[in-house]
């Protein structure tokens, strides 16, 4: 729908919402509710996503299955726990764009990105700096530092990050290739968001491991604000390898397992060195353990994991996959375009605006998330904003983020908002 059709009144959202494609979902998911009962409006879909309804039951299944199978259950039963993980393989790579090989739930993200630096990051022939995008998500910080320090090395000296121009929001993918042209012969690992966490820029991996490869440098993805929000095509990125979470846009409860991508041509060789355990064993000789007790790597990213599944944790991402997969991600794409637009539009029409959008405005720079710096007061406004119903949530020093989330989230609390957060700034300003 093009800007000049948007219409700002109450009636226009909700002709929108009659004409969704993807309404249903809504009824799929249970929705956070004030003390009147009625629903909050919950745009922290990048933090936490929101409880599916089948999760219960598939949680349920496997704890019966516990109670009345035991061990037994490993091998018998409707969703038998030796091959759990096997039932969330297609759905992850048809929603990454990856060969089904190519992926495997395990751990959590920040596990599997030293897993994957174990492998791909290691230091030599004058290759030891690590390039990252900011601002960067802390817990890859201190992973990536420590990582560094591992290697006998100094972050100081060793860690290199593209920011934003001055006055600029967005990191230019072109001053990373500025940068890959005067210190790519010294770069080992080129480790870049999907979608910025602050800012909500969405990045290009196939561009950015382009740019990697020409420099002979590895090119890894943290993918915990892109996974179930933007298209991806892994696979054909050729991107070395990627890490994601599974409880922000992918709706698998707090602490839920993560997810790892490892391109088929690395997975095909079982000679590079990783940090392995048993579930990362070959199937064929898992079980002879002490009369094999060598590591025979599974072929693919399987051969990366360490620890066997843990199943009560995989229970809810099966039930969001499948949510996914009855959506399907470019319609679900096509709705986020459209909510954002929407909630843009209604946002430019706040005068005065004492907030800036930190989020690029074109479409194919976004995600679903939308970041706003408040000028004045931004604790009193996250306050107000919280007391009137809305669920956002707060970035030191002054950054709130809101994400309409199209399996769950309409477009009239788009307009909720919009009405709320107007209302708000009119009555922090005082009769005029």
């Amino acid at each position: 729908m093009d800007r000049a059709e948007w219409q700002p009144d109450e009636a226009f959202a909700r002709r929108l919402d009659e004409t969704d494609p993807l309404r249903r979902f809504r009824d799929e998911f249970h929705l956070p509710r004030r003390a009147d009962g009625e629903p909050r409006i919950y745009f922290c879909g990048h933090s936490l996503g929101l409880q599916p309804r089948q999760a219960r039951a598939f949680i349920e299944q496997d704890l019966d299955a516990w109670a009345n199978l035991g061990i037994d259950a490993y091998f018998q039963g409707g969703a038998p726990w030796y091959t759990y993980q096997e039932r969330l393989r297609e759905a992850t790579a048809r929603l990454v764009g990856a060969e089904p090989g190519e992926v495997v739930s395990m751990n959590g993200l920040t596990v599997n990105l030293h897993l994957m630096m174990a492998t791909f990051y290691r230091p030599r022939h004058g290759r030891s700096l690590i390039v990252m995008d900011e601002p960067t998500f802390p817990s890859d910080l201190y992973a990536v530092k420590s990582q560094i320090q591992h290697h006998g090395l100094d972050p100081d000296k060793t860690l290199l990050t593209v920011r934003a121009r001055p006055g600029e929001n967005g990191v230019r993918e072109a001053d990373l290739d500025a940068l890959l042209a005067e210190r790519g012969k010294d770069v080992a690992l080129v480790l870049w968001s999907g979608v910025n966490f602050l800012t909500g820029q969405r990045f290009d991996p196939a561009r950015i491991t382009a740019a990697a490869h020409q420099h002979g440098c590895v090119a890894g993805f943290d993918l915990a604000h892109a996974v179930g929000n933007v298209p991806l095509e892994l696979h054909a990125s050729q991107a070395d390898f990627a890490v994601w979470c599974s409880y922000k846009y992918l709706n698998a409860g707090p602490g839920a397992v993560a997810g790892c991508f490892v391109h088929e041509r690395h997975g095909r060789a079982i000679d590079l060195p990783r940090l392995a355990g048993w579930w990362g064993n070959d199937p064929a000789t898992r079980f002879q353990m002490q009369l094999q007790p060598e590591f025979v790597p599974h072929r693919g990213a399987d051969g990366w994991q360490v620890s066997n599944p843990p199943v009560l944790g995989l229970a809810p991402l099966r039930a969001s996959l499948a949510l996914f997969d009855a959506a399907g991600m470019p319609a679900l794409r096509a709705k986020s375009e459209k909510l954002t637009a929407y909630l843009l539009y209604l946002l430019d029409r706040i005068k005065p605006k004492p907030f800036e959008v930190l989020t690029p405005l074109a479409a194919w720079q976004r995600g679903c998330q939308i970041s706003l710096t408040i000028d004045e007061h931004p604790r009193a406004l996250l306050t107000a904003l919280e007391a009137a119903g809305v669920v956002p949530d707060f970035r030191e020093p002054n950054v709130i983020r809101v994400t309409p989330m199209p399996l769950y989230n309409t477009y009239h609390e788009v307009w909720r908002f919009a009405d709320i957060l107007g209302r708000v700034f009119s009555a922090a300003r005082g009769p005029a």
